[in-house]
């Protein structure tokens, strides 16, 4: 591998699993993170511009586009950002924030790294967070689309019995079988000339999922990992993303010196192909993605 310093560089990615028509949103997340350097920003500022772009647009299992938990009226919201400059915070559960990866990036000026449910909430109003916006006729399809298939007998989780949900139902309201399978999250990493390496990530969360869960969006090495030797956002089922520390284990390779699409398709091999999985990644001189589904991404270098 080279060691010399590419310029800047911004790849993002929209979810593994999702269709590939939805490639423009990513491009258009990847053209203003572009555009957030252009203005003098650095790549932490490039990648969260670029996130935001996701969770602006509905289409998406982030922010505003965020799938309903199985209650049909509460949305949990998982965000990330870390950089080479030593930022590094996380939102976990959180209901009632529009941007949580604005939040994520304000919980990193804080002594914390990771805030979750309410209390993440009251530190958004504290600084001044917009709420989110109300659920969408979007959403709401999605949800009874959701209902319908653990009606059913093929399971909406690889390797989990719909059953199980039931068994372990922690809402408030009673479980009613009679609308979206969705475990994606957003993300962006960055590169910049002056050699620093950026990650965001934001996510809607799981559907199903029970209560309070948390994926690997919020889990630092396992859904994101920023060194200095790159960046790594990895997107799919998180639960067996926390188990292999994906983005952790695929920076390590690349630490290791391995070229970066042999190191991206080495941490997609660890799971079965039924998992869907996605990783994008910057070094210091590639760019690049990996997926074994589908996955809308861009990428910018200059």
């Amino acid at each position: 591998m080279q060691n010399t310093q590419g310029g800047f560089a911004i790849v993002t990615h929209g979810g593994a699993g999702e269709p590939l028509d939805l490639t423009d949103g990513a491009e258009r997340a990847a053209k203003d993170g572009h555009a957030r350097f252009l203005a003098g920003g650095d790549a932490l500022d490039a990648a969260i511009a670029a996130v935001v772009v996701f969770e602006e647009d509905e289409r998406f299992n982030a922010g505003t586009g965020s799938v309903l938990c199985l209650d049909g009226s509460t949305v949990e919201m998982d965000a990330s950002i870390m950089d080479t400059r030593g930022r590094l915070g996380a939102v976990a559960a959180v209901r009632d924030v529009r941007n949580p990866v604005l939040l994520a990036r304000a919980i990193s000026d804080t002594p914390h790294v990771l805030l979750a449910g309410e209390g993440a909430e009251r530190f958004a109003r504290a600084i001044g967070l917009p709420h989110a916006r109300p659920i969408s006729d979007d959403q709401r399809e999605k949800h009874r689309e959701l209902l319908c298939q653990l009606a059913g007998s093929v399971p909406v989780m690889p390797g989990v019995g719909n059953r199980m949900f039931d068994r372990f139902w922690n809402y408030k309201t009673p479980l009613q079988l009679p609308p979206s399978k969705a475990c994606d999250t957003v993300g962006a990493v960055v590169r910049t000339p002056d050699g620093h390496f950026a990650v965001a990530g934001s996510t809607g969360g799981s559907a199903p999922s029970l209560l309070g869960r948390v994926g690997d969006t919020a889990i630092v090495g396992a859904g994101f990992y920023a060194g200095t030797h790159g960046a790594i956002a990895a997107t799919g089922i998180g639960e067996h993303i926390v188990r292999h520390m994906l983005a952790r284990t695929v920076y390590g390779w690349i630490e290791a010196g391995m070229p970066l699409q042999q190191a991206l398709q080495r941490g997609i091999d660890l799971f079965d192909k039924e998992v869907d999985i996605g990783l994008i990644a910057v070094t210091k001189n590639e760019a690049g993605s990996c997926s074994n589904k589908t996955m809308p991404t861009a990428k910018i270098e200059d």
